[in-house]
């Protein structure tokens, strides 16, 4: 009888349950926090805000335009979203205000860093302003 190498099976099995594991799942905020509406009127001045804000907070990930692309994201188990694209900007502002202030896996939370809401409302207005 001859020996089969059960290299490439094991290699089949490892690679499968890795990709399963570590595949990005959904990330929805809950109902109730999707629906909470933005406080802070979209203007030159809160944009300008969320502006230094992104700089400050979101940008070494993010990119500074928004595109997933910053210098940290490499580094990342996940790609940050490009959010200019129709998929990111489709999200209500509270389930971004949501996911600004909790954050998920390497999206860590801002609630502390970032701890005056009114400052989260102005990060979201400005990642609206990214829409393509």
């Amino acid at each position: 009888m001859k020996k089969v190498s059960l290299m490439p099976l094991i290699i089949v099995f490892i690679t499968t349950v890795s990709f399963t594991l570590f595949q990005a799942k959904p990330w929805n905020a809950p109902a109730d926090k999707a629906k909470v509406v933005n406080t802070v009127k979209s203007s030159a001045a809160s944009i300008a805000e969320g502006k230094t804000l992104w700089s400050t907070h979101c940008a070494s990930c993010h990119g500074k335009a928004g595109l997933g692309d910053g210098s940290k994201s490499a580094q990342l188990a996940t790609t940050p979203p490009d959010f200019t694209k129709a998929a990111f900007q489709s999200q209500t502002d509270g389930s971004l205000f949501y996911k600004t202030s909790e954050g998920r896996g390497d999206m860590p939370s801002f609630k502390k860093k970032i701890a005056d809401q009114e400052d989260i409302w102005n990060l979201v207005n400005y990642m609206r302003s990214l829409k393509k």
